[in-house]
Order: C-alpha cells, then structure tokens, then sequence
C-alpha cells in the first residue's frame, strides 16, 4: 500500500530551508558536538563563551526567516522609493556608460569579482595583465614614467602622495606643504586628517601666489583642472617649487588628459586621481580605484603595487609583482602601504574601458562632454550669467544671488548642481548628458522656462579653443592591447582570454603565495 507525502505549508515555510541549509547540523549532530565539549545546550555554551558585555539576557528578535526571491521583491518596493536625478555635481565622480560587454564579463563575473589580490603570479597571470594594462594607460595619460596598480580613492592617494613627497625631500626637514584651496573639498579633508598625527602643517593657499623664497616647504599639492572647473597654468609654480627643494603632486582626471597638456609636461613629480568615469559606476559614493603615477626616481617609495614583465623559466614573457610594498612581504618599519591599498576589480573594469575604446575613443568623448560643456557655457552667456572662468573641460562655475533659486529649479527638473557657497554654483557634464540636458540646465536658470534658443543653434556657432599651451601633443596608449579590442566579440575573447590564466574562488581557494 503506497502513502502520498502531503507536507504542510507550514512545513515548506522558508525558515526551515533556511536553517537546513545555513545553520548547518541537525540537532542529534549538534547534541553529540555538545558534549563532546561539556555542554548541554547551545545556550550553555554562550553562557561561557561570549564575553558578559556582549551577551544579551534577551535573544534578538530578527523575525521570521525570508527566502531570497521575497527579499529582493521587498527591497524593490523599497528602492522604487527613490528619485533618481540627474547628477551634475562633480567634484570628481560623474556618470558614465559602462559598456555591457564589461558589466556584464567583469562586473558581474564571478571569475573576476572573487579574485583577490595576485599574491601567486603562476595563477594569476590574466588579472596581472589587466592591471599592467591600467599602469600604463594612467602612465601614459598623465606623462609619468611610472604608475601603480591602483589605490583605494583620490582623498587616500593625494595623502600616500603627501607622505611620499615628504620621504623624497632629501634636502631639508621641512613639515610644511601648499595645498590649492581649489583641491575637491573631500580631498582636502582627507590631507588634514593625515598630516596631523605625521606632525605636517598644511597651508591652504592659492600656489601661484605663494613665496617659495620665504617659507621652506617639501610639496604643492594641486588640482588640474581644479573643482570649480579651471584649469590653470602651473609650469612655472612647478619651477620655482623645484627650485626651492620641493617636490609638486597633481590630482588629475584622465579624461580631461586626453586632450590637455599631461602633468608630467609641465613639471608635476606625482599624479594621482580616480579612474571611476572610465564605465565604473558611481556606486553611491565609492568604492573606486585611484592611481598614483610618478618617476622611476621615486619607485621605491611609491605606494601599493606595482606589476613588471619577467621572464619565465621557458624563457617567455610572464608577469610578476614587481614592487610590493606592504608590510606582509617586508619589514614594518620599511612599508610604504598599508593592507588596504588596491582596488583590482574596478581598476581591471577601468583599464578594460580603455582597452575598448582606444585612445581615439576617449578623445572623442572627452571631446564631446568639453563641447557639451562649451554650449552650455554659451547659453547661460545668453542667459545673462557670467562664467568665474573662461577655460574649462567638464565643470564651470558661476557667481549669482539666484544660486538657492536655480538650485530649487534644477530639483523640480530632477538635477543636482552643486552649491559651493550661497552665491557660487557649479555643474559638471559627463559622457551620459545630451544636448536635452544642456536645455534642461538652461531651464533651471531662466526659471523653469524653456531658452529662447536650441542647442543644435549654438552648437554651429561655437569656437572653443584653449590657449597653446594647454593643448595635449603627446600621444599616448599606443601599445597595441589599447588599439585591437574595440568591438564587444573581440573585447570578450581578450576579457576570456585572460580569465582562463586564473585560479579564482571558482576553481579553489586562492594560495596566499
């Protein structure tokens, strides 16, 4: 006689899913390792185990257990709350179009997410090759002669790059560096807190303006072009600082150095930034990988990781850490980085950017997101705002009593300027904007009315021209990795390719070397 199993739903409640599949034992399994260890209940063991001040009389009431699908069917609901705006604050972080080819074979591919630091380079040879392709991509657009294999963020870096200045200058013992008052504000910060407990003194002031000759400093620091859109003119600041003993560090973005003269041209001694809008998403604020370029002089005091082509036992090119300066592979006291010094993924995701565009590519959006820039500029002339600068890439900047106004109309329209004081507003435009959103930004200054004129109008009439000497005439990415993938079919082979030299945590555990 056959019986038909007719669980209840109570039974098939996900919570018992749950803990079969995530709390692990069965109950005779966990009375049996119970007393194996003296106890006769888990709450025995916790009595004895969990330090007073964390154990809690009462257990945490977290609820009935939820299955996955129901739980991201309430997150849903949750996130269907927010208003997503158009976001044209800048300040180092801007939309981007992350091509799909990259989402969804790097981003979302556990091959490349899971795989940590390359502390093995035998199993590790297609991610080592990413990150040489990021090293040489930040080189070549920032004119150094080296770069490392990315760091945590720009405020992080432009402090690494504070403390390496310091470690150079042989000359002195100075404690005192510039520091533009133009630095975004968030990198500033982050100088502030870290020179403190160093015993630093930072003076926050414009560099053009300051007497190398009276006060001894070992670094400027620098922004080009600068958070409210500038792009100044720092060669000579750069000699007279070299004249002085002291060493000049540029915080850069690489898009705008497609197309303006790179730092290392006009005396900069280390660059940093942030790769994000070469297609990493601005995630919320972050994580994103920054960079840190500077002359082979200064190689064994630059921070992070650095990747070099070797030589294998056959004789063929293999790639290796080259320069690995944290204190798990040398002395303490000789370490540069602490352990929390790369960001791999986004770093592979921003040099795969590059690979697939090409330099011809990123010229041609930085081209575009400068000329979107240009009509704007123009149509708030026409608007009767006057600029705070007249030459510019991404972001202008501009002085008015409507600044609180204009900011209220650009939320009714869905968009974020950024207000730097009651008076000054600044807005930034990336790859994602269009020639709609030039009219929008217009409306948000003429009062949530539409301009009187189109922006396919000014486009024809515009000549945007920046003075000779801020005009790029290097070249740059010129290995062929950066001028053969330019298609999805053939970025996806490479991306493969390289993906099948590894062992990730879809093979195995990784060795730790």
């Amino acid at each position: 006689m056959s019986t038909t199993f007719s669980p209840t739903f109570a039974s098939l409640h996900p919570k018992n899913e749950f803990i079969r599949r995530h709390i692990g034992p069965s109950t005779e399994d966990q009375t049996a390792m119970l007393k194996a260890l003296g106890f006769s209940s888990l709450e025995e063991l916790a009595q004895q185990v969990v330090p007073k001040n964390i154990l809690k009389k009462k257990p945490t009431d977290f609820g009935e257990a939820i299955s996955e699908f129901d739980l991201l069917n309430k997150l849903k609901k949750m996130m269907s709350k927010n208003k997503i705006y158009k976001s044209l604050i800048g300040m180092g972080y801007y939309d981007t179009i992350t091509p799909t080819v990259i989402q969804r074979n790097i981003l979302e591919n556990p091959v490349w997410y899971t795989a940590y630091t390359p502390y093995q380079a035998e199993i590790a040879q297609g991610r080592l090759e990413a990150l040489l392709n990021f090293q040489t991509m930040v080189k070549d657009l920032t004119g150094m002669e080296i770069s490392n294999a990315s760091l945590l963020d720009e405020g992080t870096a432009a402090a690494e790059a504070m403390v390496m200045a310091h470690s150079m200058n042989k000359k002195g013992q100075a404690t005192r560096f510039v520091v533009s008052p133009n630095l975004h504000p968030q990198t500033l910060e982050v100088l502030k807190t870290r020179c403190e407990p160093l015993g630093f003194e930072m003076l926050v002031q414009d560099p053009l303006k300051f007497d190398f000759a009276k006060t001894e400093i070992f670094a400027v620091i620098v922004q080009y072009p600068d958070t409210e859109g500038r792009i100044e003119n720092f060669k000579e600041m750069a000699e007279q600082a070299h004249a002085k003993g002291a060493f000049v560090i540029a915080a850069s973005d690489l898009l705008a150095l497609t197309l303006l003269t790179p730092p290392g041209e006009w005396g900069a001694d280390i660059v940093v930034g942030n790769s994000q809008r070469f297609g990493v998403p601005m995630g919320f604020g972050g994580p994103h990988a920054a960079f840190l370029a500077t002359k082979e002089d200064h190689k064994r005091l630059i921070p992070g990781r650095i990747v070099g082509v070797s030589i294998d036992a056959q004789g063929e090119p293999a790639l290796r850490l080259a320069l690995q300066t944290r204190e798990q592979h040398i002395r303490r006291e000789k370490a540069t980085s602490n352990i929390c010094t790369a960001q791999v993924l986004l770093a592979n995701m921003a040099s795969m950017y590059a690979v697939y565009h090409g330099p011809q590519g990123l010229k041609k959006i930085a081209q575009r997101v400068h000329r979107m820039t240009a009509i704007t500029a123009q149509g708030l002339k026409k608007l009767g705002f006057t600029l705070n600068s007249e030459t510019y890439f991404d972001t202008l900047s501009l002085t008015t009593d409507k600044a609180t106004t204009i900011l209220a109309a650009a939320a009714k329209l869905q968009m974020n300027f950024r207000l730097v004081n009651d008076r000054t507003l600044t807005l930034s435009l990336d790859e994602t904007c269009s020639l709609e959103t030039v009219e929008q930004i217009w409306m948000a200054f003429n009062g949530g009315n539409s301009a009187a004129f189109k922006a396919e109008e000014l486009d024809k009439e515009i000549k945007s021209q920046w003075p000779e000497n801020f005009i790029r005439k290097s070249a740059y990415m010129t290995h062929s990795v950066f001028n053969s993938h330019h298609s999805e079919t053939e970025l996806l082979r490479y991306i493969h390719m390289l993906q099948n030299k590894d062992v990730t945590l879809t093979h195995s555990m990784i060795p730790l070397g």
